[in-house]
């Protein structure tokens, strides 16, 4: 997961570069592969014509798994892989789970992770739930690539409009349908009964459902239920739903879709064409073995700060364990001129493993040529009869070379994937423009060698193009500086998702320590490995690893020493997916003093995992490491509760340069959670539609109730992200206060007969640290005019709310007072926090609550202009009944005015003037 993984380009208003994979665990089937071509062709039509004649799908490649069969116009990729895929096609979070979602935990405008569809989705069976693949397609392509939210809400589905009407969650309210109670029981449904208003809501009861009209003329919005025929259009400022409670209206500031859109750089960077788009063109690439060339520098500047030794340690764990079997591995050192020493050698057991540790260096010494490196791996390529073409370069390297532009272009053209290990602050960031062309990693490792950097860098390189049942897993990475008999001490858990070819390496950088290892059952493990001159030892269990607890106790042996340990394990069975931690920050570049933010994404397959202890370690190019504690609570950085995935700000930057990203998970028994709920930003699923009055309905979706969660058992986890570069640090600490506190995004309100009650999260003096000065809260009638005069709405006395400290819940009630009473019905409420030095934040999400609602029937037909010839309503009061109401009410509030006018001239009293509570 890197800051920005996709490879997609717009080029000429087309879409090149897109990539659908096809998951490792999904059965050949080539009907698939027939199928998502056809949906991708319909897609770009729709696409086209949604977009007024702007985008079309141009050109997208169709990653096939290893494991199906070859055929002759399969080819083999280049910088595309699974990591890179923008769509993937992969079986469920969980039987049944057939829903297509896109995985988005950034804010409004920031381009989505990645889209997953089903196979059964994709081979067509689903469409009646969800409407055609290729519309569908698009609905998803706009969370992706333009950072736009969903117009329904499963959480919200009915809201109180302005008109006192309870309204289906939509955009826009032109959508026609039917609000019905449909009950399915021993495999037949039907629609028993109108929905009931909720006593404590005022809303329609849980089970309600919005039916919409299979046949209607509506054309908005794809965001909302692009399933609908006549719908081809996105929700515009014109008839954007702003009081429907859509997360669409809570990310996006309450603005139309197609505002979004067309505030992209996609947009502005294009102009609507005249002539229809051709058609997208498709290349079938099948994942092959794995070809990799390690490229190490072995110039004199790695004689320093135990370059060299801790190079070698790093490239026998990626030799020893992360490097699959079944790949070719082959090795050249490089100075100011470079030397093949190891050609590719297919990795089948141990022993081939071990014959490429002999060609690793051993002598320091020369200048730097990054070119001849590079060019002397893809000839070792060349040599073992295979292309260049979707091959991979290892390349470290601790110096500067300023000839490396010389050969960059011819790099970029190879056809082959450059991963580039940055070792110490000289690292010629040069190179990081090859990586970032071809899809490779970037990984930064300091001189401080308890950190761990470089191990890390290597064991982030296994393969995205493998079953994650395959893949090397990091469990633990920790490094500590002692003296002499000091200890190293801690714990490994063995989990039961991971325990397969189980690996544990412990390195020094002066003499042999004490080392001690204890299995789950006390067990003393005493086979470990010594290699002296690389100062390792190492313990390699083949097969399956006791699950627990394992304890080290690792003891120095002289002054001044490092000691560093790592485990990796892979998965203990192939059908159960391992738990996971990816990690990034949300910009590979930066510039002081704009904050960054540090994602870490925690999974069992595709379900989140909730409730972890996740810490993020940052380490600048000179070795200081910041400490972040990662939240999944919804506030601050982080955009949604409980999606797995754990956020924070980070603005403390060191100097400039090259910054390293570490995780570390850790979940406690009886503390972590596997969420079973529905996936967020899911196309709208259908439940059936409304047919000449009578409802056609579709198969019950499986239940989603947000409590449903399973426990999980303890585990540890370590993960390596992407280094990021950061420019404009000052040399000294800025004085001035840059940082204004985060933007409140989770506050609710409630309301109780004539109090208002809000709860939201605190923010902090500088984004989500700290605490904050006050808060102003406010209060409108007007959605827009509280999004866009905040200061000028109503202010609610705040006297006597003091602030907490960051991420603390919030509570606060108050009784809404000068409210005009003919628009008495709703109000709307914001926050904004002011810190210690009168900086302010944004005004927060926008909450709406209901002041007064009438108890009486509500008409559940949703028909803006309903024919004489209609049914009418089973229940109620009749026209006439409504019309007699409503004028004996004119007519008596009438004479109360009157009266009350009478009073208060003959009192002569002044009157008080408007003022806030």
């Amino acid at each position: 997961m890197g800051s920005n993984t996709s490879l997609v380009r717009l080029n000429n208003n087309g879409y090149e570069g897109i990539i659908i994979a096809i998951d490792p665990a999904v059965p050949e089937n080539e009907m698939l592969i027939e199928k998502i071509q056809n949906m991708v062709i319909d897609a770009s039509t729709y696409l086209f014509e949604a977009t007024e004649k702007r985008f079309f799908f141009k050109n997208v490649s169709i990653l096939i798994p290893e494991n199906w069969k070859n055929i002759n116009q399969y080819k083999r990729p280049k910088h595309e892989s699974y990591t890179h895929a923008d769509v993937r096609v992969a079986p469920p979070a969980l039987p049944g789970r057939y829903e297509p979602y896109t995985k988005q935990f950034t804010a409004c405008e920031e381009k989505g992770e990645y889209i997953h569809l089903t196979p059964d989705f994709v081979l067509g069976n689903k469409q009646n739930e969800f409407g055609p693949s290729g519309r569908l397609l698009v609905h998803e392509w706009a969370h992706l690539r333009w950072g736009v939210f969903d117009e329904y809400n499963d959480d919200e589905p009915f809201y109180r409009a302005k008109s006192r009407k309870i309204e289906a969650t939509r955009c826009s309210t032109g959508i026609t349908g039917l609000n019905r109670v449909y009950v399915c029981e021993g495999g037949s449904c039907v629609s028993d009964r109108e929905c009931r208003i909720d006593s404590k809501t005022n809303l329609y009861q849980k089970n309600c459902q919005f039916f919409p009209d299979k046949y209607q003329t509506e054309e908005t919005s794809i965001m909302f239920m692009q399933g609908i025929d006549s719908v081809t259009k996105f929700c515009n400022e014109k008839n954007h739903n702003r009081e429907a409670p859509s997360l669409q209206n809570k990310m996006c500031d309450y603005r139309s879709t197609w505002e979004v859109i067309s505030n992209s750089e996609d947009f502005k960077n294009t102009t609507a064409m005249s002539a229809p788009p051709p058609p997208p063109v498709f290349s079938l690439l099948k994942i092959s073995e794995r070809i990799v060339c390690l490229v190490l520098d072995k110039s004199g500047s790695m004689a320093t700060s135990n370059r060299l030794n801790r190079m070698n340690q790093a490239a026998q764990h990626f030799l020893l364990q992360t490097v699959e079997n079944g790949s070719w591995v082959g090795m050249v050192h490089f100075d100011s001129s470079a030397s093949i020493r190891s050609n590719l050698i297919q990795i089948i057991s141990s022993n081939e493993r071990r014959k490429l540790l002999e060609s690793l260096p051993t002598v320091a010494s020369g200048g730097t040529s990054i070119c001849s490196g590079i060019e002397s791996g893809f000839q070792a390529i060349r040599n073992a009869y295979f292309q260049l073409d979707g091959s991979e370069i290892v390349l470290l390297t601790d110096g500067e070379d300023n000839t490396v532009k010389s050969c960059t272009e011819k790099v970029k053209q190879s056809g082959a994937i450059i991963h580039f290990i940055a070792l110490g602050p000289n690292a010629a960031l040069e190179v990081k423009e090859m990586s970032t062309a071809t899809g490779g990693k970037y990984v930064y490792a300091s001189d401080e060698g308890q950190n761990n950097g470089l191990i890390d860098a290597f064991a982030a390189l296994a393969s995205g193009n493998i079953d994650a049942s395959q893949q090397s897993i990091q469990l633990e990475s920790k490094g500590l500086k002692l003296n002499s008999n000091d200890w190293m001490n801690g714990t490994v858990i063995i989990d039961s998702t991971v325990g397969k070819d189980t690996f544990f390496l412990i390195t020094w950088s002066q003499q042999l320590p004490s080392i001690s290892l204890f299995d789950p059952n006390g067990m003393s493990m005493e086979n470990f490995t010594v290699d002296s001159t690389s100062k390792m030892a190492y313990l390699n269990i083949p097969g399956a690893t006791k699950v627990g607890v394992w304890t080290y106790n690792i003891q120095a042996k002289t002054s001044s020493e490092t000691l560093t340990i790592t485990v990796n394990s892979r998965a203990a069975n192939s059908f159960v997916p391992p738990i996971t931690v990816n990690a990034k920050v949300n910009k590979d570049t930066n510039s002081y003093p704009s904050p960054l933010i540090v994602y870490a994404e925690i999974l069992q397959g595709y379900l989140p995992i909730l409730g972890a202890n996740v810490t993020a370690f940052i380490e600048s190019k000179f070795g200081e490491t910041e400490v972040l504690e990662l939240l999944d609570n919804g506030a601050g950085a982080d955009s949604f509760k409980n999606d797995g995935v754990y956020s924070r700000y980070f603005t403390t930057y060191k100097e400039n340069g090259a910054y390293n990203l570490k995780v570390r998970a850790h979940g406690g028994e009886n503390a972590v959670t596997r969420s079973l709920r529905h996936p967020m930003n899911t196309a709208a699923y259908i439940p059936g539609w409304v047919v000449d009055g009578n409802i056609e309905g579709n198969p019950p979706r499986p239940e989603n109730d947000e409590d449903t969660q399973t426990n999980v058992e303890s585990f540890t986890r370590t993960a390596t992200g992407d280094a990021f570069v950061v420019s404009n640090v000052p040399q000294s600490p800025s004085l001035l206060d840059l940082f204004p506190p985060s933007q409140i995004t989770d506050l609710e309100a409630t309301s109780h007969e004539n109090e208002i009650n809000l709860t939201w999260t605190a923010p902090g003096d500088d984004f989500d640290v700290g605490k904050v000065q006050q808060y102003i809260i406010r209060i409108s009638e007007s959605i827009l005019d509280l999004r866009d005069n905040f200061d000028d709405a109503l202010q609610v006395n705040t006297t006597a709310l003091l602030p907490k400290e960051a991420n603390s819940k919030e509570t606060f009630t108050f009784k809404p007072g000068n409210i005009s009473e003919e628009n008495e019905t709703h109000i709307f409420i914001a926050i904004q926090s002011v810190d210690k030095s009168n900086l302010t934040s944004k005004v927060s999400n926008i909450v709406q609550v209901a002041l007064f609602v009438q108890e009486d029937y509500t008409p559940d037909e949703i028909h803006p202009d309903p024919s004489p010839d209609k049914n009418p309503p089973k229940s109620g009061l009749s026209v006439s009944a409504l019309v007699l109401l409503v004028v004996g009410s004119v007519v008596i509030v009438s004479l109360i005015l009157s009266i009350t006018i009478c009073i208060l001239n003959k009192r002569r009293k002044p009157s008080r003037p408007r003022t806030g509570f």
